[in-house]
């Protein structure tokens, strides 16, 4: 018999003091030096079951000094490392080292100290993951029957960590519980088990059973429908226990029941209105909260809200109640500051993202907080998927700002938005005599809870609060010079949500009594003294630009003074805002923004603000994507900036493209951010569209980079994002600067070819790979617009491609819309080698356009159809009449545009052969819908 394992003393010693060592945030030489020969240490054969020795230590094992602290940081370490292992590398873990690892982890669940015993459950649960349930076949029995403890022989830890992990492995692999093994479902088994452990003794436990069947609760699995009854039973039972976690859970369960099982909580509605309304009066914040949302589940579904009719007398004031700011929070808030001289701190600012360009359209439209000593933070480091328990010490800073977190009075809030929106009028009649009290309280809490209220309803009881605004909005006015910087804020997202009706009013001096005094005091207060104010202020400006669109025009002058003020002034977390503001005014007025007194205020400021922003801050991000709006709206006007802007987005990728073939070689260094790719090709993009034809093509012909060649890179990048705006980029390039593409498309084709093969994409769970398609899908319709003739040698391969999309029921309707567009403009140039495959996609070609709308893209698509149809007409037999009638119902036909007068001329010539080839004409057009034939006879000549 092979002799136990064990570890050589040396050894142990040496590891245990590389995982104290990498937790030191004082001594960063020798953390460094820790971490280095733990990376090293990995690939020791031996490593994974030094780390289980070490972890499973309750004691210091023999030879190794160190304090109860020193060993708690050593396990902790040992843990995450270990639950590392397992994930990056399972498959390489031999059965010998997974066997002590398994028992290690079935002792440590009964530790003593929760947090071990939560370290345990993440590894085991992530043993399933990697392994699957048949890997540790006795893990799931054993956890049931310490959880059950019908023997009465574990202790309490045990019980809990047994469940807590049970929990954990519900939540992970929701899907392989469910599905058939061996002939059986697991999940059959172990849900009535689950619903048994609600009766435990032990309140920890009855809320992870919880839990844990809340995981399954929104999905229609056959166990859940078996257990269903009794489920609802134990709820019932655990809706008055007197642990505040358990009837979290209650309520959680009770929310997704509301979709799954409407009908089954239908007769219950009147106690559970009232069990809710008490547990959102909890003095327990997170358990109120979790009961405010049964609410927003009622209120969003589609039939089960007209049922709380009787209720809304009764919630409404709850509502209310539950928007007033606690003491809590406003000590929170800390109270009034003027701060808009103070820096941001890093943990202030959110981290930016990169906003995907949207899919083109069948019509062609288209920061690291500082890091301290603190050993707990630096564990957090060391892992980067931590799971929930791992760090339970640790408070996260932002979740102590009530404005950052969802609360009790945001959920409130909302909720009492989405009663506005079903019940309407009722709604407003409730909270009226609650805004005649309040807006004008002397507490400014209650003044400030006011105006939330009257804000949420905007949307759903608009009609009856119209007559009211002539006196609400001047008083909403004053506010924004209220004393206290949460009352201004709050007035600022108020008097943006009603800016639709004040942007709509059409008589000159009701604009001018309510519009021009809202607008001017929401933009005054995007320079308030208070930095959330402003930010409040710029928000809801952004707001009212969307509402009042080009309504703005006149007053564009005094808007981008202040826009350019606001630059002058913003810290950074402000300044992204401001970017939405301007992009949003760009969008919102469109080429009147290239106006030179306009352009001489605005340019200048971006551009001071594009020179100060490093290549590698996500600040990029938002001013990018500002800046591809503003280049769109300037047009030709942009030309004066394009040059170096276009350059160095150029560089951007080039250098980003280079970091990704390091990494390839080194993958110990950082991966690049890719949303810098992103934003990067979407503002190329926009440059390309706005110039002038050839001084696009001035700009990248004369690029210091090849520019084609790193497209290329890009539409083979690993990420969905990148390809998609790459795609995006191409498609652009072929209609503004194809003389520039056409040397390199022999390149680019085999890429393109292999990104329309729709295996790859259909095996994923994730839908951002049919957006690629899309686009690709575009990009090749606006190349065969152009190339024509040149697209010989690819036909046969597209064709089949865009056949492959079309007729599979699995794509996205806009993604076929695009195959078939591309596929009828291939028809322009090469008819002759798709007339014979006519009969295989007629009727799918015909069935894609009839929702088009029309569009260029539309009628380029009709015209190289018809080119095929006159090559082999006959094979339209089948099709022929849908043919007819999508001629007859296709408008815009009249239009002056060359395209779509030249397609009246395909559509007439179609006409006229099949005039010539049926006999009985007449009596074919007959069979169309009066209508139609009446079209047919009165645009064509029949």
């Amino acid at each position: 018999m092979a002799s136990e394992w064990q570890p050589s003393p040396e050894s142990l010693s040496q590891l245990a003091a590389c995982l104290k060592d990498s937790l030191s945030g004082f001594d960063k030489a020798a953390q460094k030096q820790a971490e280095l020969m733990l990376s090293q240490a990995k690939a020791s054969p031996d490593i994974n079951n030094y780390l289980i020795y070490l972890f499973s230590s309750t004691t210091p094992p023999a030879g190794l000094q160190c304090t109860v602290e020193d060993l708690h940081l050593i396990r902790s370490s040992a843990a995450i490392m270990l639950k590392n292992n397992v994930k990056m590398g399972f498959k390489q873990i031999p059965e010998s080292n997974l066997t002590p690892i398994k028992r290690g982890i079935t002792m440590i669940l009964e530790d003593p100290n929760s947090q071990m015993r939560n370290y345990a459950g993440n590894i085991a649960t992530e043993l399933i993951r990697r392994g699957g349930l048949l890997s540790w076949p006795e893990l799931l029995p054993k956890l049931l029957e310490m959880i059950g403890n019908e023997t009465n022989q574990y202790s309490t830890e045990a019980q809990e960590g047994a469940m807590l992990t049970m929990a954990k492995i519900c939540e992970d692999n929701t899907k392989m519980l469910e599905r058939e093994l061996n002939g059986q479902r697991p999940l059959n088994f172990i849900l009535p088990k689950l619903i048994q452990a609600t009766k435990s003794p032990l309140p920890k436990v009855r809320a992870q059973a919880l839990t844990a069947i809340n995981v399954f609760t929104p999905r229609k699995s056959q166990a859940m429908l078996n257990s269903i009854d009794d489920l609802l039973q134990h709820l019932f039972t655990l809706a008055g226990d007197s642990n505040t976690d358990v009837r979290r859970q209650v309520c959680r369960a009770f929310v997704q029941l509301v979709e799954t099982r409407p009908d089954k909580l239908q007769p219950h509605l009147s106690g559970l209105v009232d069990y809710i309304i008490t547990q959102q009066q909890s003095s327990d914040e997170d358990l109120a909260c979790d009961a405010a949302e049964f609410w927003l589940a009622v209120g969003e579904h589609e039939h089960l809200w007209q049922s709380l009719t009787p209720y809304i007398a009764k919630i409404i004031p709850v509502l209310l109640q539950c928007m007033v700011y606690s003491p809590e929070d406003i000590a929170m808030l800390g109270g009034a500051s003027d701060d808009e001289d103070e820096e941001d701190r890093a943990e202030d600012i959110k981290p930016q993202f990169a906003k995907k360009n949207a899919a083109r359209l069948a019509n062609g439209e288209s920061v690291d907080a500082a890091q301290n000593g603190n050993a707990y933070e630096k564990l957090a480091s060391m892992d980067d998927d931590l799971e929930e328990g791992e760090l339970e010490d640790i408070d996260d800073g932002d979740d102590a700002n009530p404005d950052e977190r969802w609360t009790l009075r945001k959920c409130s809030a909302a909720a009492l938005d989405v009663f506005a929106r079903d019940f309407r009028a009722p709604v407003f009649e409730s909270i009226l005599p609650y805004l005649t009290k309040h807006l004008k309280h002397e507490d400014w809490p209650h003044r400030e809870a006011a105006v939330l209220a009257l804000g949420a309803v905007a949307d759903g009881c608009i009609d009856v609060v119209t007559p009211h605004l002539p006196e609400l909005v001047p008083y909403l006015i004053s506010l924004l010079n209220d004393p206290e910087p949460v009352v201004r804020q709050i007035t600022c997202w108020t008097l943006g949500r009603y800016s639709a009706w004040a942007a709509q009013l059409s008589d000159p001096s009701q604009k001018q009594a309510f519009f021009e005094p809202m607008m001017e005091g929401i933009l005054m207060k995007m320079l308030d003294k208070n930095k959330k104010v402003q930010e409040a202020g710029a928000s809801a400006f952004a707001n009212l630009e969307e509402k009042a669109g080009k309504s703005l025009e006149p007053y564009s002058l005094p808007i981008i003074q202040q826009f350019v003020a606001c630059f002058g002034k913003y810290k950074d977390r402000n300044i992204y805002i401001l970017y939405d503001c301007v992009q949003t005014l760009a969008e919102a007025i469109g080429p009147a923004l290239a106006r030179p007194d306009l352009v001489n205020q605005l340019m200048p400021a971006l551009i001071d603000r594009w020179q100060k922003v490093a290549d590698d801050s996500r600040e990029l991000f938002p001013l990018l994507e500002c800046l591809s709006y503003v280049a769109m709206a300037l047009n030709d006007s942009f030309t004066p900036y394009a040059q170096p802007i276009f350059g160095r987005c150029v560089n951007i990728i080039h250098q980003n493209l280079e970091a990704s073939m390091q990494l390839a070689n080194n993958p110990a260094l950082d991966a690049p951010d890719k949303d810098f790719l992103v934003t990067s090709l979407d503002l190329l993009s926009a440059i390309i569209q706005a110039l002038d034809k050839q001084k696009s093509a001035q700009l990248v012909k004369e690029s210091q980079l090849p520019f084609f060649e790193l497209l290329t890179f890009c539409l083979e990048d690993p990420q969905d994002e990148v390809r998609q705006s790459a795609y995006a980029l191409l498609g652009d390039c072929a209609k503004y600067v194809f003389g520039e593409l056409q040397s390199s498309l022999g390149n680019i084709f085999p890429i393109l070819l292999k990104q329309l093969d729709l295996d790859s994409i259909l095996d994923e769970e994730i839908d951002s790979g049919f957006s690629v398609v899309n686009n690709a899908c575009w990009s090749a319709g606006e190349i065969a617009i152009q190339h024509r003739e040149g697209m010989a040698p690819y036909v046969p391969e597209l064709f089949q491609r865009f056949l492959e999309t079309m007729t599979n029921p699995g794509i996205p309707k806009s993604v076929i819309e695009n195959a078939a567009i591309a596929l009828g403009r291939l028809g322009l140039g090469n008819s002759a080698q798709l007339a014979p495959q006519l009969g295989s996609f007629a009727e799918e070609f015909l069935t894609s356009m009839d929702e088009v709308d029309p569009s260029d893209e539309k009628a380029t698509a009709f015209r190289g159809f018809c080119v095929i149809v006159e090559q082999n007409p006959m094979a339209m037999e089948k099709s022929l009449l849908h043919f007819f009638t999508s001629i007859a119902r296709y408008r815009e036909i009249k239009l002056r545009s060359d395209t779509k007068s030249g397609l009246s001329e395909d559509f007439q010539k179609v006409i006229g052969l099949y005039r010539q080839l049926i006999p009985q004409f007449d009596t074919f057009v007959n069979q169309m819908q009066p209508e139609d034939q009446q079209t047919l006879r009165t645009n064509f000549a029949i």
